[in-house]
């Protein structure tokens, strides 16, 4: 059987997918994993889509990709769990909160990893395009073992960061990490073309699967020692991070 278009990955991955919004500005993510009780979703994105307003207790609002529904999190209302090192984190609601499939998407195996050389797919909101599920793709260089990510030769730009990077197993999505950064050439000291990060979002899937209540999780919440500097402007860090 011949691999399903990525126009049709597109549709599949879509309904998992959310834009984030902060004071400061704003990222994407995706359902990720929903807990063993099923009274809780968690949303996977790149932690410094997210650090800021988490630091301060800030209000974070989160737009559904596909019916366009939206929610506002106080602080009280959301666990973030956040991997500064890693720059991946989640954001766990309680499930019903968004229209999410009723089913999660299947992530690659913890003990696993992409091949170099097969293609990724990945979908975000990028600055230049804000109001717009994009898509784009590339293939694997190298995968980072020691710290959990691939280098894919694609683009990945202000905005996106925190969406899902996807393959295609048996035809259907399969998640394989978070969009975390794009990393340009400087080698000549011009600004060329570079290498997105994808990182391994398999920790989120597991933390995710085992918290039982949101008021149990935030017992837990924790942030950095230090707070985060803030954003600069809409298109700030464009040329390390998405």
């Amino acid at each position: 059987m011949d691999k399903i278009a990525w126009h049709m990955a597109f549709e599949q991955i879509a309904p998992y997918v959310v834009k984030i919004i902060t004071p400061q500005g704003s990222g994407t993510g995706f359902l990720v994993a929903v807990s063993g009780n099923k009274h809780l979703v968690g949303i996977a994105t790149a932690t410094h889509v997210l650090d800021f307003a988490h630091y301060w207790e800030q209000p974070i609002r989160i737009e559904h990709a596909k019916s366009g529904e939206t929610i506002f999190l106080n602080n009280a209302d959301r666990f973030v769990e956040v991997n500064y090192k890693r720059d991946i984190a989640s954001i766990v609601i309680p499930n019903g909160k968004l229209p999410f499939p009723s089913e999660t998407l299947g992530i690659i195996a913890e003990d696993k990893y992409i091949k170099i050389g097969v293609e990724l797919g990945w979908v975000g909101f990028p600055a230049i395009a804000q109001n717009n599920l994009c898509f784009f793709s590339g293939t694997v260089s190298s995968w980072v073992e020691e710290d959990g990510f691939y280098f894919v030769d694609g683009v990945a730009i202000n905005g996106v960061s925190g969406g899902p990077a996807f393959c295609i197993k048996d035809n259907k999505v399969h998640l394989i990490g978070v969009v975390s950064a794009y990393v340009p050439n400087r080698a000549t000291g011009a600004t060329l073309p570079g290498l997105c990060v994808v990182r391994d979002v398999q920790p989120l899937n597991k933390m995710i699967t085992e918290l039982k209540s949101l008021e149990e999780a935030k017992k837990t919440e924790t942030t950095s020692d230090e707070p985060p500097p803030p954003p600069s402007g809409p298109t700030s860090s464009e040329q390390t991070r998405s």
